[in-house]
């Protein structure tokens, strides 16, 4: 194995059955990063190293050889998006250098499950700066702290994707063999298609979101970015479950482990997938070539590929805006006291006083958001907006088109259908599809209804298994 090939089901078993230790994993991790995060290919993936990370290689190997494992990722390196609070010597800053010198007090829920299992955080990911919702015009994987995440396949001329950038970039460049990502409308699914990877965006409420930093308490989410659909069931058999801090995990319905590891194979037989012929429009040539590959090999599997009716709607901003303030407001309210923000209305005051530095590209976003502060639960019009998106993109969306075609999944290409996925809270999964002539990738993205997460994982597997599309990029 390799860190450019490696997966996490094969790490992790190596270091379990003791081929090799998880001192000699997370050092060629570590070299990896440092022959192509800033010098080599440049990609800068990684924001910031874990200066720990070899000692607690070290004690996983310790805790090994006295007959203890902590769980299904002992001594495995892991990125997580710098969105995701660390209680250790990294920083959690969002990308934003109104944030630097912010260490968290407490894990977040995903990274407190991710060490429970044993799992090493190797480095914080680089990401789109606020997850993309500073600036209207920032380029995807750029942030002021992190500076522009490039794609490993084509490093200027590929889009990286976002706001999952550096988690996306970092596994498919072998800085470690999976990444969490978090996703309000497809930063997740973008970048994961982008750079060839399995990415996962759970049903809201399957994985907390307590400990990072947010937009939307209503779409935000964390999920999987993985080589192979069995690391991502991997990732979700640690990271979903309950928390009784998050109100959005109350109630749901969560897999079994081994629910989630039970991948198996013949998913696709007799399958019924639908696709939306108003989502391909927008869609280059080149890659809609691709995706209609990708539809004959499910045909061949087994699959019944129809064409639905799904309503290509226009979502606006006005929820996501209108929750903004006080999600945000609420995280900065716990960051340490010395620190020069404690608000919105504080970042944006630094950001204009630092301008050199923190506004590149403006932000736009964030204004609009302090304009329309006065929004909250009790005016009508944030009710009415966020039961339109609901209604929208469930009983007149994705429900409906589930159930008039008699539909296992919907299927899009990359991360087109993202936006109405996101709006109904429903999950999807991107798969390597293929690569344009060019070498730019292509994915295949399934979309299902609340809590079909295992479903869609099976029938992802069982496409990746066929086709075996993946191939690493040249470094």
């Amino acid at each position: 194995m390799d860190v450019m090939t490696g997966t996490l089901v094969e790490w992790a078993m190596a270091i379990r059955q003791g081929d090799v230790s998880s001192l000699d994993v997370v050092a060629r991790h570590l070299e990896q990063i440092a022959a192509h995060n800033v010098n080599g290919m440049g990609i800068r993936a990684v924001i910031e190293v874990n200066p720990e990370a070899l000692l607690e290689a070290e004690a996983r190997d310790r805790e090994r050889r006295n007959g203890f494992l902590r769980g299904p990722l002992h001594g495995v390196p892991i990125l997580v998006k710098d969105n995701l609070d660390t209680a250790d010597a990294m920083q959690t800053t969002a990308g934003s250098v109104a944030l630097e010198g912010h260490r968290a007090r407490e894990d977040a829920e995903v990274v407190r499950r991710l060490r429970a299992a044993g799992a090493v955080i190797v480095g914080k990911a680089n990401l789109t700066e606020w997850a993309n919702f500073l600036s209207d015009h920032m380029p995807n994987g750029y942030s002021s702290r992190g500076g522009q995440t490039l794609n490993p396949y084509g490093p200027g001329r590929f889009d990286v994707g976002g706001s999952s950038s550096g988690s996306g970039a970092g596994v498919a460049a072998g800085f470690a063999p999976a990444a969490i990502g978090t996703e309000t409308s497809g930063s997740i699914l973008s970048p994961s298609s982008a750079n060839s990877l399995v990415g996962l965006k759970p049903t809201l409420g399957m994985v907390s979101r307590r400990g990072i930093i947010p937009i939307a308490m209503s779409q935000d989410t964390a999920g999987p970015m993985t080589r192979t659909v069995a690391d991502a069931a991997l990732l979700m058999s640690v990271i979903a479950g309950p928390d009784p801090r998050d109100v959005a995990t109350q109630g749901v319905r969560w897999p079994s482990r081994e629910a989630w590891l039970d991948l198996g194979r013949g998913a696709l037989k007799g399958a019924r997938i639908g696709v939306p012929q108003a989502y391909l429009e927008e869609v280059p040539e080149d890659e809609r070539r691709v995706f209609n590959e990708a539809l004959s090999e499910l045909r061949e599997l087994g699959a019944d590929v129809i064409e639905c009716d799904l309503p290509k709607r226009d979502f606006d901003f006005d929820v996501l805006v209108a929750e903004f303030p006080a999600a945000l407001d609420r995280y900065l309210a716990t960051v340490e006291p010395w620190l020069p923000v404690h608000s919105l209305a504080d970042v944006m005051v630094f950001n204009a006083r630092n301008a050199d530095r923190a506004l590149r590209y403006g932000q736009a976003i964030f204004e609009r958001a302090q304009a329309q502060s006065h929004l909250h639960l009790a005016d009508g019009s944030y009710v009415r907006a966020r039961l339109r998106d609901l209604r929208e993109s469930r009983e007149e969306g994705i429900d409906r088109a589930l159930a008039e075609h008699r539909l296992d999944a919907i299927a899009f290409v990359n991360y087109y259908g993202c936006a109405i996925a996101a709006k109904a809270g429903y999950p999807s999964i991107t798969v390597p599809a293929g690569y344009t002539p060019e070498g730019k990738p292509v994915g295949l993205t399934l979309t299902g209804t609340a809590y079909s997460d295992v479903r869609l994982c099976q029938l992802a597997h069982d496409y990746e298994q066929a086709t075996k599309h993946r191939r690493p990029p040249a470094m």
